[in-house]
């Protein structure tokens, strides 16, 4: 098995490489608000941070709303109390096709293939508009998930900025010096709505089991 990289240690490198008063473009790729936390209290201080909500995996509808609304909610309360001016990029929302491409993979188990696909999807679209519209730099909230791979992460930000290398990746691992912790602290202090399942039709399905058993399912 390959040697685990510290990827918040070169993340901290590539900060302090940073000329003082130097604030980089960078377009952060977010999935939801309760995972920007941490992750834009930490970066808004170095770099001009423009989010670029790329989530058509997200189902049903109604709930990529709910999370786009609650991430919202969060940038008014870090404008009002930290002063960041932070920009959202939305671009459309199309999870019928994004779930044709996952289809394959679809008996895949949590954190497996399909997921490492659907992280590459997400990340790529997010490089791409980075690279047509100027960035210096391009990274993902996801690493601060537990539930997410870090590791794989890296390796596909890595592959693409050799596919798109006007835009330099800035590697991470966000949950890393209660990275997490600092995160969960703040969506608590915000009251923000904290989801039960990743986002695609699989994880929701699965979510759907979970809440069954644990509430007992009057029709079995």
């Amino acid at each position: 098995m390959a040697d685990r990289v510290n990827y918040q240690r070169l993340c901290e490198k590539e900060l302090d490489s940073l000329s003082p008063g130097y604030r980089p473009k960078l377009l952060l790729h977010v999935c939801c608000g309760p995972c920007a936390c941490f992750p834009l209290t930490y970066l808004a201080e170095r770099f001009d941070v423009t989010i670029y909500y790329a989530n058509s995996n997200i189902y049903p509808e109604q709930e990529y709303k709910h999370r786009l609304s609650t991430l919202e909610e969060l940038l008014a309360d870090l404008k009002r109390d930290h002063g960041y001016g932070i920009k959202l990029v939305v671009p459309e929302y199309d999870n019928v096709a994004y779930t044709k491409n996952l289809a394959p993979l679809k008996d895949e188990p949590e954190g497996g293939e399909r997921c490492f696909l659907c992280y590459r999807l997400r990340m790529e679209e997010s490089y791409r508009y980075a690279s047509e519209h100027g960035f210096d730099y391009f990274t993902t909230v996801m690493t601060v998930s537990r539930q997410k791979n870090s590791q794989k992460l890296n390796e596909i930000g890595k592959e693409l900025s050799a596919k798109y290398p006007n835009v330099r990746y800035l590697f991470s691992d966000f949950k890393k010096n209660k990275g997490l912790e600092i995160g969960i602290a703040i969506r608590k202090a915000y009251d923000l709505y904290n989801q039960d399942y990743c986002g695609c039709v699989y994880s929701y399905e699965d979510a759907l089991k979970r809440r069954a058993e644990k509430h007992g399912n009057p029709g079995d």
